[in-house]
């Protein structure tokens, strides 16, 4: 049995497949639009930056490259563990096993925190909210990437595959807590058909992932994603 942090909520594609899920973290973005995206509203250059929920951490080293400390929180501990291995030629990058209700930070001692596709889905992530409001400095800024499920295919087969979520409820709970939201156009672009069709099938239901491999052809498929953020 995996380790995983006390009061984790499980994320099941990655932590009970994270070779494909490392598959479609290569996928997402090749563009880099979320980071150009975010470093608009907030750079992260020489600062603290935060990455919740950062899985095998893969998005460290970029943040790495120009922030002078990076810190990584993933509350499963064996992703946590591929994650300091992967970073352990970087100087000023640290991975924790803890969750984002409980960071194990100081107080005001983070420029950006960053959640991409972890954690704050909206309605239940409170706890989370306020340890954001806790170790993210006067002035620095908090992001939140996440599937947009009112736009695409990719939003129609998500919600076909949780019935019970809400994009309007979600949208409301962001505005009530003071966020800010932009879409983003993200694409997914894959090397070989059998990994589009592998992450395909940890995104979704059975069903609804075959038919999303039918309706999917070549190597690439929109992704549309929603940036929220709050300044300190």
């Amino acid at each position: 049995m995996p380790r995983i942090a006390r009061g984790a909520i499980p994320s099941p594609n990655i932590w009970n497949t994270p070779q494909i899920y490392e598959l479609e973290n290569r996928a997402a973005d090749p563009d880099g639009v979320a980071d150009a995206a975010m470093r608009v509203l907030r750079p992260w250059d020489g600062g603290t930056v935060l990455d919740i929920g950062c899985g095998t951490g893969y998005h460290l080293p970029g943040y790495a490259a120009d922030a002078s400390r990076v810190i990584g929180v993933e509350p499963h501990h064996d992703l946590a563990a591929l994650a300091r291995r992967r970073c352990a030629g970087l100087t000023g990058v640290e991975v924790h096993a803890a969750t984002a209700q409980d960071l194990p930070l100081a107080d005001a001692s983070v420029d950006v925190a960053v959640a991409r596709w972890a954690y704050f889905f909206g309605p239940g992530c409170e706890p989370g909210l306020r340890e954001l409001s806790r170790v993210v400095r006067r002035g620095g800024t908090a992001f939140v990437i996440d599937l947009d499920a009112t736009r695409g295919s990719f939003g129609r087969w998500f919600s076909r595959t949780v019935p019970t979520y809400s994009a309007s409820k979600v949208e409301a709970f962001w505005d009530r807590h003071g966020w800010q939201r932009q879409p983003l156009d993200l694409r997914m672009a894959f090397e070989r058909r059998a990994d589009l069709e592998a992450v395909l099938r940890i995104e979704f239901a059975p069903e609804v992932a075959e038919q999303a491999i039918a309706e999917t052809p070549g190597l690439e498929l929109p992704y549309p994603n929603v940036l929220r953020w709050r300044h300190y």
